[in-house]
């Protein structure tokens, strides 16, 4: 097996490990994904196709795209960091809101239609770290390794 291809699996393995985790707390630990959560599934998803579109195409250039997918999530886990620890806003559809000025009938109405996952809340956290944390600095540690597998393809 190839440098490249070695750098490669490495790097897809790593987005399914992540994947399967975030399934695991989902579906075993009972956490059900915010919209944030979700957003920050599908480069893992591309990541994994690209490792295996690079694993039978090689020399394409196709970890540098590993790359921009692994740090496409870690830029949505850094800003998902973010709305969790009150430094901005995130979604409407997913974060809290304010109640001052509205009617009671309003509050309710908002309670009623508020999303069961809030983006602004952490169900779960590691050294103080939540799994929107976790995930943008591992992501970025697979960035690092798809450049590596670009390197070995002289890409990059």
């Amino acid at each position: 097996m190839t440098a490249e291809r070695k750098w490669v699996v490495l790097a897809a393995a790593g987005s399914v490990l992540l994947m399967l985790g975030a399934l695991a707390f989902q579906h075993i630990g009972g956490m059900p994904p915010c919209k944030l959560c979700i957003w920050q599934r599908w480069p893992h998803v591309i990541a994994i196709g690209i490792g295996v579109a690079a694993f039978a195409l090689p020399g394409r250039g196709l970890p540098l795209v590993g790359a921009l997918a692994a740090l496409a999530t870690s830029g949505i886990g850094l800003y998902h960091t973010g709305v969790e620890r009150g430094w901005w806003e995130g979604p409407a559809s997913c974060s809290s809101s304010g109640v001052s000025g509205l009617s009671a009938d309003d509050l309710f109405e908002q309670v009623m239609s508020a999303p069961l996952v809030r983006c602004d809340e952490v169900p779960w956290a590691l050294f103080g770290l939540s799994m929107a944390s976790w995930n943008a600095i591992l992501a970025l540690a697979l960035a690092t390794v798809w450049l590596k597998a670009a390197r070995a393809t002289g890409t990059a």
